[in-house]
């Protein structure tokens, strides 16, 4: 079915969706119904289950929030925000990176290279002049290693940084994308591990 043949309300319903789902925001059918002032989810359900029959949206089975873009698993990344990262002094690492998040965002997979595990939300301003501003989600591949001059995911001395690398025969820093901010010099010895490689960010809002 083509979106023009749609009942208006069915229509708004579409569109909401899509820019919902666009967002990386999967809504429940009780959030559906709040939005469009349904007294209850069934009319919710009823709309979203002519749309899915229609083609036009996806639904994963037994999930409260499995609402998707068509195109399913080859369109579409379930990326878990799995804590905080910081751009300028590192953070804590108050995250478990193994962990799941309990509602992942859905994402067009297009949006990254190569493909992430994860997402952390940045905390901080030493990577604005990489695009990576204070707020962002940035999208992180796993790895135990990386290239000169990627920008990293580090844990040193048990707290998180997002930087670029600088590597060389003699020594490892931590490069910032704002001047306000000092390179940190990685010394021997010191507890230093590669979390992963970064891959591209999301900005919500």
């Amino acid at each position: 079915m083509d979106p023009i043949d749609l009942p208006p309300r069915r229509a708004e319903i579409l569109a909401y969706l899509r820019a919902e789902l666009a967002a990386g925001r999967a809504p429940s059918l009780a959030e559906i119904a709040e939005a469009f002032g349904f007294a209850s989810r069934n009319a919710a359900q009823k709309h979203v289950q002519a749309l899915v029959e229609a083609g036009l949206v996806e639904q994963a089975g037994g999930r409260s929030r499995g609402l998707r873009l068509p195109g399913g698993p080859a369109a579409l990344l379930a990326l878990p925000v799995l804590g905080r990262v910081a751009a300028g002094t590192p953070i804590g690492a108050d995250l478990g990176l193994g962990a799941e998040a309990a509602e992942p965002l859905w994402l067009d997979r297009r949006m990254f290279s190569p493909r992430p595990d994860y997402l952390l939300k940045v905390q901080g301003d030493s990577m604005v002049e990489d695009g990576i501003l204070d707020g962002d989600l940035v999208a992180v591949q796993r790895a135990a290693d990386a290239r000169d001059g990627q920008t990293v995911v580090a844990r040193i001395d048990g707290e998180l940084t997002i930087k670029r690398l600088q590597r060389s025969a003699r020594r490892l820093r931590l490069l910032p994308r704002n001047p306000a901010h000092a390179p940190i010099e990685v010394q021997r010895g010191q507890d230093f591990a590669i979390e992963g490689v970064y891959c591209g960010l999301v900005r919500l809002g």
